[in-house]
C-alpha cells in the first residue's frame, strides 16, 4: 500500500516535499522520485510484496509508473506473458500487462488500485482506477497537472477556492459524489475509469472501463447452485488476499455475517490468524459474539476495549479527510485500525457485501414492493410522532411511510440513506444534485432491488463507505482488503436472482445460508449492525461543547449555506425532528466547521 503523487512542469523541490510529507503516513517504510522531462512522479511505501524488489517509482524500458494498491492475480497473470521479469512486485506485472494489452488489461485485473503510468513512447501520462474505487486518486489542472492519492495533499500543495456547490452536496449527501470536491478545480477519479493526458499538447481523455450496470442480468440459479459459486468464489478471494503479501495478514471480526465468513475462510486457509474486534461505551457491543466466533474457528482473537478520548481525538481523525467527512463510523474505524497497526500491516474486512448481495434493511421493502403498498398511507406520518429508537420496529415504519410519499428519486434515495436535512432544509438549484438525480433516474430497468444496489454502489460504496476505510486504515500505514469486492464476485453477484439476495425479510440470504452451515446460526440470524456508534449520546455529551462551540461562532461557513433560524431551532431542540436526526444534522455541521477550520 502506497501514496502516489506527481505533476507536470518543471520539476519544484517545494511541491514534491508538500506532496511527500503529506502522503508520508501512507508509506512510511520508502519515499522516492523521479524527474522525468516535464514530469515529476512521487511515491510513498508501505512495504507488503516483494520487500526488496518493489521500490518505486519503477521503470520498465519506456515506461514508468506510481502505483497504490495491489493485485492479487498478478502471478497468474505473468504467466500468459512471455517476457522476463527482475523483481516479484506486482508493479512490475502492471508495466508488463500496458506493454502487452495497454488499458485492455484492466479488465483482467483482480484487485485495488490507482496508478499513474508515464509512455516515453507518445510523452502521455495515464491514470486508471480500479472497479469499486478502493483505492483514491485526485487530481488538478489548475496549477499544471497534479495528482496525488489524498485530496489534502493536493491542498498543501496548491490553493483552490471551495466549491460551493460540493459543500451544499456535503450537508445534503454526507459525502460528495462522484468526480466533485470540496474544492474549485480538483477532480476525483471516478472507481472503475481511466484518463490519459497527453503532454505534447496537454489534451486528455476519459474513459470508464467498468461498469456493474449491465452485469444485473439475473440467471436461473438454483439455490445449491448458487451457494456453491458464492463459497468457491468468496473463499478464492480471501485466499488470494491472503497469500499475495510477504508480511503477515489478520482479519478484523465483528458479530457480523461478513466479517464472520472472511475470517473463517481465512482461519481454515491461515492457522493461527489474528483477529480484533472492537467495542466501546455507550455503542453496540459485538465484542461477545466475536469471540465465540473467534473460538469456534480457532482464531488468536484481539479484543480491543476503546476508551474514547473524543474531545482530545476527533479533529485529528476528521483531519485525515482533507475534505468535509460525515460517516461517524469513522470514529471506530480509526481506533480499530490504530490497534490492529501495532499486530501487523495487512487486515482483511467485509466491505462491499451489503452493496452486492443486498445487506441492508431497507433493501427489503425495495425488493417485495412494499413502498408501492405503503404510498397510499404515507401522510400519516405527518401526524405520527417521531421514533425515539433507531433501530425499534416503529422506526422502520415510519422511515418507510415517510419515502413512500417521495416523487423524487434523489429525496427517496437520501430519505432511505443518510437521510441528514431531508423535510428539514429546502435546498435550491445545484449541479451535483441535477447530477445524482440523472444518475438515479437512468439506472437500468431491472428489478427494483438490482436499481437500488446499483444507487448504492455508485454513490453509498465509492464515495462514503471505501473512503471511510481506506484514510481510517492509511492513517495508520495498516492496508486493508475488502475479498468481497474482488473481480470474481463483482462478476458473479449480479447474475444471482433477487431470492438470492432477499428473501422474504431476510437480507442477504445468500450469505447467510453459507454463515449458517459454517458458523450456526448465531452468526447467520445476526441482525446489520456495522460499526454502531452512539451519536445521539455523543452529540450530547463528549460532543456538546465543541459542536455547540463551532456552530455558533460568528463566521461559521454553514451559515453561508442554511438558514440561521433553521439550525438554531436544531440547536435548540425545538425542530420538528427525532433525536437521531438532529444528531446528524448537528454532527454534519460540526465536521464541516472543523474541515474549515483545518484547512
Amino acid at each position: 500500500m502506497y501514496g502516489i503523487a506527481g505533476f507536470t512542469g518543471t520539476p519544484s523541490l517545494d511541491r514534491a516535499t508538500a506532496l511527500l510529507g503529506a502522503l508520508a503516513h501512507r508509506g512510511p517504510d520508502d519515499q522516492d522520485t523521479l524527474e522525468l522531462p516535464g514530469l515529476t512522479l512521487l511515491h510513498t511505501r508501505l512495504s507488503i510484496q516483494d520487500l526488496k524488489g518493489g521500490h518505486q517509482p519503477m521503470q520498465r524500458g519506456p515506461l514508468n509508473i506510481v502505483f497504490n494498491g495491489e493485485i492479487y492475480n498478478h502471478q497468474a497473470l505473468r504467466q500468459s506473458l512471455k517476457t522476463d521479469f527482475k523483481t516479484r512486485s506486482d508493479t512490475e506485472t502492471l508495466l508488463a500487462l500496458f506493454e502487452a494489452h495497454g488499458k485492455k488489461m484492466l479488465e483482467k485485473l483482480d484487485g485495488m488500485f490507482a496508478f499513474a503510468l508515464h509512455d516515453a513512447r507518445d510523452n502521455t501520462l495515464f491514470l486508471a482506477r480500479d472497479r469499486y474505487g478502493k483505492k483514491p486518486l485526485y487530481y488538478s489542472f489548475q496549477n499544471g497537472f497534479t495528482f496525488a492519492s489524498e485530496i489534502g495533499a493536493l491542498a498543501k500543495s496548491d490553493r483552490f477556492a471551495m466549491n460551493h456547490s460540493g459543500v451544499e452536496a456535503f450537508l445534503r449527501f454526507g459525502f460528495i459524489p462522484f468526480e466533485h470536491t470540496v474544492y474549485e478545480g480538483v477532480f476525483e477519479l471516478p472507481a472503475g475509469s481511466w484518463l490519459r493526458l497527453d503532454l505534447n499538447d496537454n489534451t486528455r481523455q476519459t474513459g470508464r472501463w467498468f461498469n456493474p450496470a449491465p452485469l444485473y442480468a439475473p440467471q436461473k440459479l438454483g439455490d445449491e447452485a448458487a451457494i456453491e459459486a458464492v463459497e468457491a468464489a468468496l473463499k478464492k478471494s480471501v485466499q488470494d488476499r491472503l497469500t499475495a503479501s510477504d508480511v503477515e495478514v489478520g482479519a478484523f471480526l465483528s458479530g457480523g455475517i461478513d466479517s464472520s465468513l472472511v475470517s473463517y475462510y481465512a482461519a481454515e486457509l491461515k492457522p493461527g490468524l489474528k483477529t480484533f474486534t472492537v467495542s466501546f461505551e455507550g455503542g453496540y457491543d459485538e465484542a461477545p459474539q466475536a469471540a465465540k466466533t473467534a473460538r469456534q474457528i480457532g482464531s488468536v482473537h484481539h479484543e480491543i476495549r476503546i476508551e474514547t478520548r473524543l474531545k482530545e481525538d476527533i479533529d485529528r481523525i476528521l483531519a485525515n479527510y482533507g475534505e468535509p467527512f460525515f460517516d461517524s463510523s469513522a470514529i471506530p474505524s480509526w481506533y480499530v485500525a490504530r490497534e490492529a497497526r501495532k499486530s501487523l500491516k495487512v487486515i482483511l474486512n467485509g466491505d462491499g457485501a451489503d452493496e452486492l448481495f443486498a445487506g441492508y434493511r431497507r433493501y427489503v421493502p425495495e425488493a417485495n414492493g412494499w413502498y408501492a403498498l405503503a404510498k397510499p398511507f404515507s401522510p400519516l406520518a405527518a401526524w405520527l410522532p417521531k421514533p425515539a429508537d433507531k433501530m425499534g420496529p416503529y422506526n422502520w415504519l415510519y422511515r418507510l411511510l415517510l419515502a413512500a410519499g417521495e416523487s423524487d428519486p434523489l429525496a427517496f434515495w437520501l430519505k432511505t440513506r443518510t437521510d441528514i436535512a431531508e423535510g428539514v432544509i429546502d435546498w435550491k438549484q445545484n449541479p451535483i444534485f441535477d447530477q445524482a438525480r440523472s444518475f438515479l433516474q437512468n439506472l437500468p430497468a431491472v428489478s427494483p432491488l438490482s436499481r437500488a444496489l446499483l444507487a448504492d454502489q455508485g454513490l453509498l460504496l465509492a464515495g462514503d463507505l471505501l473512503v471511510k476505510m481506506d484514510i481510517a486504515a492509511m492513517a495508520h500505514a495498516l492496508e486493508g482488503r475488502s475479498p468481497f469486492l474482488s473481480r470474481d464476485l463483482a462478476l458473479l453477484a449480479p447474475q444471482l436472482p433477487d431470492s438470492a439476495k432477499i428473501r422474504g425479510r431476510s437480507t442477504k440470504w445468500i450469505l447467510r445460508e453459507l454463515a449458517r452451515r459454517r458458523l450456526g446460526g448465531a452468526v447467520a440470524d445476526a441482525p446489520k449492525r456495522g460499526f454502531e456508534v452512539p451519536l445521539k449520546n455523543w452529540v450530547e455529551t463528549d460532543l456538546r461543547e465543541p459542536i455547540f462551540d463551532r456552530l455558533q461562532k460568528p463566521n461559521a461557513l454553514w451559515k453561508n449555506y442554511l438558514s440561521e433560524k433553521t439550525v438554531k431551532t436544531v440547536l435548540e431542540k425545538t425542530a420538528p425532528i427525532d433525536a437521531e436526526k438532529r444528531a446528524r444534522l448537528l454532527w454534519t455541521l460540526f465536521c464541516l466547521e472543523t474541515w474549515n477550520e483545518q484547512k
